[in-house]
């Protein structure tokens, strides 16, 4: 036997020889690939046999289908060559050998001229008959790649031995055509039966990843009288034993499978699940989002991870489901894709950020984009179009923008992602913020805290059939290179500790069952939370008010604190607001003093806050959340700014500025952290405006956002900015009275070993602390409104912060 002609194990894919169900032998000594008759059971030395013809790769592609001089398939062929010789130079034909693949430019084919009018059909066959399409592509490609190695070769020997003329012959085996760029990309839920068989392109989300299996192509039987040796396709994997002995005149129907045998093909084989990608303006509620199995092969093994946006391309099956053996169930086909091209977003990124999220932009968007950037108002106009519904609150929309575009992405791979906590009363518009960046971010989701799970929040490790493992995407990996939007924050303690490698070290590790791996978690954290008790309360720290421990806390590079402050003007304004949103009607101006006044160009060109403020004379044409993703996706995906020594300076020196206030022992230290998120929030702020450069004034608007959100949360329970205030631990001043007294009644109730006390207790503990105050009963009051203090009876008092 000549085996050198026959290709070694593990060399072929599925789809080496054709699939097609219900084919049937055609008794003994039957098995000529040559005839166009079907037959499954074919022998030893018919596989072994050589076609005639040009291309010694044939049998490869074609097992069922004789050369012949003229055929449409020959054609073909000739069609795909002469492309190639056109482009020799875009392949690499030591690299395909390698590879054993290479990929096609589906657009760059249909629009050269003479491949058009060689292969007229091209798009048509290659959707409805896509493996014989494609195997007309690799057959020739393996031609172009087998002649080259030869003259390699013949370069090679020619150059030590003039007198060497004959050329050993090169054995290749099977190369794939990878195509890409395939139109139109189908939608799930377009993908019916009439699909099947034919070659489709889908967009979507990795969420779960198989292990990578053998997968058995081709068998080989031995009889057990006769030995005589054959080989049995296994159609899509499915076992299949012979149905004759193709022995002479031996009539048994005894077959021995042969593991081991160099003539039994397996390939590698790994199952992915795909979920479709739900745009803004298409999301049906109601539904678990549709998914579809796709099975990798060969070298698109391991392209992707839970988490990618990819595009594949393949071809629709359909396979039994496992309940249709039963008789009683109903006749039920499962539908899959057999993938022949992955095309990863994050393969086009820089420094692993694709920052794209898929995103396509057309002539369109292009103009659209740049009229946006054209305003002179830009920051103002995105800030009041984010969540056009919610009046005021300008501090916090600006910090969860500059959270949306995020800074730019570090070659050694530092953390490029802003993370925002907003914390206050109920009523105020958390969620619907939250809502309106899950919808504006290129690539959002959205989760609640008190219906997740730490399993669901980071990944999941679940049990295929044979005991295999496959993971599966929580939230944070969903949304890697976006944002992922959690409200109800404080009500998830139990998951809080899941997101702490995430927030930081940008990754989610899992160590179970044996299983030891680690998923990208690229994401900005943008969280909403409601304080314990159901108000905010300004003598507790924000740890106080959620209840989060201090290293959650401090990988927050803004924290924003919304109090319901009664205030006439204000309040006056977001009634106005508020009716002419529910009555459809526009924004007019007022006239009113004070909106003159506020409006005048001294106090626009002031404070930020000012600056953004919506004033009443303001006509606001909001940029649709549509139009705002686009932007925000063109921002992350194509511009990378840089500091400015100017803007550097600045953040120095308003770093070194809170490292002089801050050098209390019991306060919250102020360390590097705090530095890098003004970095990445000024380059945020640059991005905003699509400019390379941090200038002076991101600069200044970015310690005003910081210093917001510092005055917010440092502010003592009488509305103080006290920087000895400790953030993570008591919330009153380490130097004020309510501090020294609430620490003496610690101590009495560690001593005694309970936590209610009377009036008269009170007094002595008072006494022993040295506390001054002209109103006893007056201090124990704010005390208790502070959450200090719980009044248990008309002489009692409980402290709440003991667990007695």
């Amino acid at each position: 036997m000549n085996r050198g002609k026959f290709p070694r194990r593990g060399e072929q894919g599925r789809g080496f020889y054709p699939r097609k169900r219900g084919w049937q032998g055609r008794g003994r000594g039957s098995g000529n690939v040559g005839s166009t008759a079907p037959a499954t059971q074919l022998h030893i030395l018919d596989m072994l046999r050589v076609e005639p013809g040009p291309y010694r790769g044939w049998k490869m592609y074609f097992p069922q289908e004789a050369y012949r001089d003229g055929s449409s398939i020959v054609h073909k062929v000739h069609a795909v060559e002469k492309f190639i010789a056109a482009n020799r130079k875009s392949y690499s034909h030591t690299d395909i050998e390698v590879r054993k693949a290479f990929t096609i430019n589906i657009k760059t084919v249909t629009n050269d001229i003479d491949f058009s009018e060689s292969w007229p059909n091209f798009m048509e066959d290659l959707t409805d008959n896509p493996e014989s399409s494609l195997g007309c592509v690799g057959l020739a490609m393996h031609q172009y790649v087998l002649v080259a190695l030869e003259e390699d070769v013949r370069a090679q020997l020619q150059g030590t031995d003039d007198e060497v003329i004959n050329i050993p012959p090169v054995n290749l085996p099977m190369v794939r055509a990878r195509p890409m760029n395939f139109e139109p990309v189908t939608q799930l839920k377009n993908l019916k039966a009439s699909y099947y068989g034919k070659l489709v392109s889908v967009r979507g989300t990795i969420i779960r990843v198989g292990n990578v299996k053998l997968l058995c192509t081709w068998m080989a039987f031995h009889c057990t009288s006769c030995l005589a040796l054959q080989c049995v396709r296994q159609p899509e994997g499915i076992y299949t034993q012979p149905t004759v002995c193709i022995g002479e005149n031996c009539k048994s129907r005894t077959f021995v499978a042969l593991h081991s045998s160099e003539y039994t093909q397996t390939v590698n084989w790994q199952s992915v699940r795909l979920q479709e990608l739900v745009a803004d303006d298409n999301r049906e509620g109601g539904r678990i989002p549709r998914t579809i199995e796709c099975e990798l092969l060969e070298d698109l093994l391991d392209s992707c991870v839970p988490g990618d946006i990819v595009m594949i391309t393949g071809i629709v099956k359909v396979r039994n489901n496992e309940d249709t053996f039963n008789k009683k169930a109903p006749s039920m086909f499962l539908m899959y894709i057999e993938a022949v091209s992955v095309v990863n977003s994050k393969n086009h990124s820089v420094a692993g950020y694709s920052s794209g999220a898929g995103i396509e932009f057309n002539i369109r968007d292009y103009y659209a984009i740049q009229q946006i950037h054209a305003e002179t108002r830009l920051f103002w106009l995105l800030v009041n179009s984010l969540c056009p519904t919610i009046y005021g609150h300008e501090m916090v929309k600006a910090g969860l923008l500059l959270a949306l575009f995020g800074g730019s992405a570090r070659e050694d791979g530092g953390r490029a992602d802003i993370h925002v906590l907003v914390v206050g009363d109920p009523g105020l518009g958390k969620s619907q913020m939250l809502q309106a960046c899950a919808g504006v971010a290129p690539r959002g989701v959205y989760v609640c805290g008190n219906t997740s799970t730490a399993s669901g929040l980071t990944v999941t490790l679940s049990r295929e059939g044979g005991g295999n493992y496959a993971l599966e995407a929580g939230a944070l990996v969903l949304a890697d290179q976006g944002c992922c939007c959690i409200d109800e924050f404080d009500k998830m303690s139990s998951q809080h500790s899941a997101l702490l490698e995430a927030m930081e070290q940008q990754s989610i590790s899992i160590a179970k069952a044996g299983v030891v791996c680690s998923l990208p978690a690229r994401t900005s954290v943008l969280a909403a939370a409601n304080p314990t008790g159901g108000h905010y309360q300004r003598g507790k720290t924000v740890s106080e008010n959620l209840r989060l421990g201090s290293a959650l806390l401090s990988r927050f590079d803004l924290v924003f604190i919304l109090l319901d402050r009664p205030d006439e003007r204000l309040d006056g304004l977001l009634s106005e607001h508020v009716m002419a949103l529910h009555a459809g009607l526009a924004r007019k101006a007022t006239g009113s003093s004070n909106g003159s006044e506020l409006g005048s160009p001294e106090a626009r060109d002031g404070l930020l806050r000012e600056r953004l403020r919506l004033h009443p004379e303001d006509e606001l044409d909001p940029v649709p959340h549509r139009l705002l993703r686009k932007y925000v996706g063109y921002a992350r995906r194509y511009v990378r700014p840089y500091l400015s020594p100017k803007a550097a300076d600045i953040l120095q020196r308003f770093y070194l500025e809170l490292r002089r206030q801050r050098q209390g022992g019991d306060g919250t230290p102020v360390t590097t952290r705090q530095l890098e998120s003004l970095v990445r929030l000024a380059e945020a702020r640059a991005k905003l405006e699509l400019r390379e450069e941090v200038t002076e004034r991101d600069a200044l608007d970015v310690v005003e956002v910081m210093r917001h959100s510092l005055v917010d949360t440092l502010s003592d329970e009488f509305g103080r900015l006290d920087f000895r205030r400790s953030q993570h631990g008591s919330g009153s001043s380490s130097h004020g009275q309510a501090k020294r007294f609430v620490t003496f009644l610690h101590r009495r109730a560690d001593t005694l070993s309970r936590s209610v006390f009377s009036v008269e207790e009170l007094k002595e503990v008072a006494q022993v602390a040295n506390i001054q105050v002209p109103d006893f009963f007056g201090f124990l009051s704010a005390l208790n409104l502070q959450g200090f203090l719980l009044k248990k009876g008309p002489k009692l008092y409980q402290l709440l912060s003991v667990d007695y």
